[in-house]
């Protein structure tokens, strides 16, 4: 394929050398940017392979780094010590490649899939006018009740997590075998060393509950566009999770898709065809919205108008970009500059008894 593919070491400030690394496309420049958040316990340049190829073949320039403790990166092995260093590392990155003199005026898309939904989200709150927006799959933004531990014990539990902090104490259940549907594809990445597949340790367990219960606080906060995409029979994140999020956030511009029969893994652990028709929704919406950036750059050329009301509809307008590109219908308007810091994160187990809003 007419991709470059290159990956590279950095530094941050505690020390720890964090893999990165990146798709471009080899013969043209870049269209916008897209910047990748892995979920708990995963990679970037083996499992999220597919997607950074897929997106640098549609054009776009792909970035993304493993968290410190993840895949390739060093320090102790999914030890998650505070949240918010892994947000202030993605975020330190990710900027670099954006102040580059090559891709200053481009558009700038976070992409997170389930716990990486949380770490777009917090960055957006983190800086709520830099990024042009997310896609966010299955995205964490906040603990279920169903699996949140009783409150004596999470008492209990963080009375102790500074004397026993990496212990993997913390009992869980499968997740590759309840997030991936396809056998093959579920086979081929319980093989893959870099993902890590061990009990949750004791701090990154109360970090993840911490966080989720601050994000869950400010859903109403989230004002960038966004896109958020769920598996109806998503086992391992609620999809009303996604609904909520989508229901509460401010933004004008905002899109939400449930799959009907698809599992938590919709771009790495569903057959073929389901893979693909997740990747064209996700293609479609960057290339509307990464079209409007050129246009309103082009004052000989005027961006198509666009609706200023949002509700939950299972109508599809099909609306074209200038240069003739086909994008999703959604619920979306010129968002307003956002005044107000954002917040996201994380939900476990459930099902979607509601209608869908469907794009």
């Amino acid at each position: 394929m007419d991709v470059k593919y290159h990956e590279e070491y950095v530094r941050n400030p505690r020390g720890v050398q964090l893999f990165t690394c990146g798709w471009l496309p080899a013969s043209s420049s870049p269209k916008a940017l897209v910047f990748l958040c892995h979920g708990y316990g995963m990679e970037c340049s083996v499992f999220m392979k597919a997607c950074g190829m897929k997106l640098a073949t549609a054009g776009y320039g792909v970035w993304g780094m493993d968290y410190e403790g993840h895949g390739k990166s060093t320090g102790a092995r999914c030890y998650i010590r505070k949240f918010d260093h892994l947000v202030a590392d993605c975020d330190r990155f990710f900027k670099s490649i954006c102040e580059l003199e090559e891709y200053r005026g481009k558009s700038r898309f976070l992409y997170g899939e389930s716990m990486g939904g949380a770490v777009a989200l917090l960055l957006h709150r983190k800086d709520p006018a830099f990024w042009d927006g997310a896609v966010l799959a299955a995205p964490m933004c906040k603990i279920s009740e169903k699996v949140k531990p009783h409150p004596v014990v999470i008492t209990l539990l963080t009375q102790v997590e500074e004397l026993i902090p990496t212990w993997k104490i913390v009992p869980t259940k499968d997740v590759i075998d309840s997030a991936f549907k396809d056998p093959v594809k579920r086979e081929k990445i319980r093989k893959n060393k870099l993902i890590y597949q061990d009990k949750p340790r004791l701090k990154t367990a109360l970090e993840l509950l911490r966080t989720s219960m601050d994000v869950e606080d400010g859903l109403s906060e989230v004002s960038m566009p966004f896109f958020v995409l769920h598996g109806e029979a998503d086992t391992v994140t609620d999809p009303e999770v996604s609904r909520a999020l989508y229901e509460r956030a401010a933004s004008v511009d905002k899109t939400i898709k449930l799959y009907p029969g698809m599992w938590h893994g919709l771009t790495a652990g569903e057959p073929d065809d389901n893979v693909e028709l997740v990747f064209a929704d996700i293609v479609a919406w960057l290339d509307q919205r990464s079209c409007r950036r050129r246009l309103s750059e082009d004052q000989q050329v005027r961006a198509p108008s666009e609706p200023d009301t949002q509700v939950a509809s299972s109508k599809t307008t099909d609306m074209k970009c200038g240069d003739g590109t086909d994008s999703p219908a959604s619920t979306h308007a010129r968002r307003p500059q956002p005044q107000r810091r954002s917040s996201f994160l994380c939900g476990l187990t459930g099902k979607a008894p509601h209608q869908q809003c469907r794009m």
